[in-house]
């Protein structure tokens, strides 16, 4: 169907749903009819990089594209959605985080937000527009990249660090990223003797990236703060791009502010983050310099430009947490259009995937934005098994007030 034909044979407004402002009228009215979830072949094991795919389908016979989310909470935020007009997305979004007893933990912000990319795919098909086109467009001609996983042309396993940091530049990324002074896991981690080791392995990247070039290390939350503190202070002058991860999440607010204090690196914090409630005091504060905020965790693209304007306001960059390849293709449409410093984590280079025949654009070590309509991305859904199909809209303890104007207020 040519979206001209659709417009033309889609006219009729969304029922059992509070009054709507109106839209611009070769804009048509539809409901969402049903949400499906599909699990690829060999799904991520770890669940804040959950790689469910997510179909959120209309009466008009478009379909939007998400990712993310568990079974259970994804069900349960799809019961909202049915029978709403999907191009109310704020709305939508304060309702499934709003209807319920208590707040949205990471895991329901999650599903929140795989649901929320379908949402907005959804929009920019009707449209016939990219996503970025509908946030106002990008500002950027590419978004940089750092490399964890990917497979990078000439490097082998057992290569020493400065040949594995000469090698990543080469292909293009802008910086070198690595794990301080990792070990294999399951093993005994002596954080006093690895920091021992981390000065040695920095000064490696630092030798392998040149004196121009750009290398972080991640310290994955396995230090105490006199610990992160030291560590901070061994690899200052061989100037890191970012210090990531340095303490524990449960002590950013206390500690972070901290180490702030007494080291001289910039900070990188935040995969672990849900939305910008988890952050907000530390970015008005400086006491990091970069937000890992990522898609789907904060709750969609909704939710990550409103954490773009926070960062932007306080000129605080955003670093997001590497996820799946559809929520890749969303972090590029969302903060493609975002002014300030951002750098992309990816681990996708020399990977495909049977069922995404069309989704990222990515080429020397940069990820480029597309004009494809909605994310950009095409779904095969024969490789994938449907693991959930929501018909029936979620009432059960759900119950949403209002205001006088109509928003959404507190349950």
């Amino acid at each position: 169907m040519t979206r001209r034909r659709f417009v033309q044979s889609v006219a009729v407004a969304s029922a059992g749903t509070l009054a709507a402002p109106l839209i611009h009228a070769d804009v048509p009215r539809m409901k969402i009819t049903r949400v499906r979830v599909f699990a690829p072949p060999r799904p991520n094991p770890l669940f804040n990089q959950a790689d469910l795919v997510v179909a959120v389908d209309t009466d008009g016979g478009i379909t939007g594209i998400g990712e993310g989310g568990s079974k259970e909470m994804l069900e349960q935020c799809a019961g909202r959605l049915i029978g709403k007009d999907p191009h109310y997305i704020e709305r939508l979004w304060q309702d499934m985080s709003r209807a319920f007893f208590y707040p949205p933990g990471r895991e329901k912000e999650h599903a929140l937000g795989a649901l929320d990319l379908a949402l907005w795919d959804l929009k920019g098909k009707v449209h016939g527009l990219p996503v970025h086109a509908l946030l106002g467009g990008t500002v950027r001609n590419y978004c940089e990249c750092y490399n964890t996983g990917g497979n990078i042309p000439g490097i082998e396993p057992g290569m020493g660090i400065k040949e594995r940091a000469r090698l990543t530049i080469q292909a293009g990324y802008r910086a070198f990223r690595m794990g301080a002074a990792d070990s294999p896991a399951n093993t005994t981690y002596n954080t006093r003797e690895r920091l021992n080791q981390l000065y040695d392995d920095c000064v490696a990247a630092r030798e392998g990236v040149g004196r121009n070039g750009d290398w972080c290390v991640d310290f994955h939350q396995r230090f105490e703060l006199h610990e992160a503190v030291r560590g901070c202070s061994l690899i200052e002058s061989l100037a890191p791009f970012f210090v990531e991860d340095p303490v524990r999440t449960e002590a950013f607010s206390e500690d972070l502010p901290l180490l702030r204090r007494m080291a001289k690196v910039p900070i990188a914090a935040g995969e672990e983050w849900g939305n910008r409630w988890d952050f907000n005091k530390l970015v008005e504060n400086h006491d990091i310099d970069f937000v890992r905020v990522t898609l789907p965790n904060v709750g969609g693209i909704t939710e990550m430009m409103k954490i773009a304007a926070i960062c932007e306001t306080h000129f605080v960059g955003i670093v997001p947490h590497f996820t799946g390849p559809i929520a890749t293709a969303a972090l590029v449409h969302s903060l493609s259009t975002f002014p300030g410093q951002l750098l992309m984590e990816y681990n996708f280079q020399g990977r495909t995937f049977a069922y995404l025949p069309v989704c990222l654009d990515f080429k020397d070590g940069k990820l480029y934005p597309n004009d494809r309509p909605g994310l950009g991305v095409e779904v095969d859904f024969k490789p994938l098994k449907q693991i959930a199909e929501i018909t029936q809209p979620v009432t059960d303890r759900a119950q949403t007030y209002f205001r006088p104007d109509g928003s959404i207020t507190n349950w």
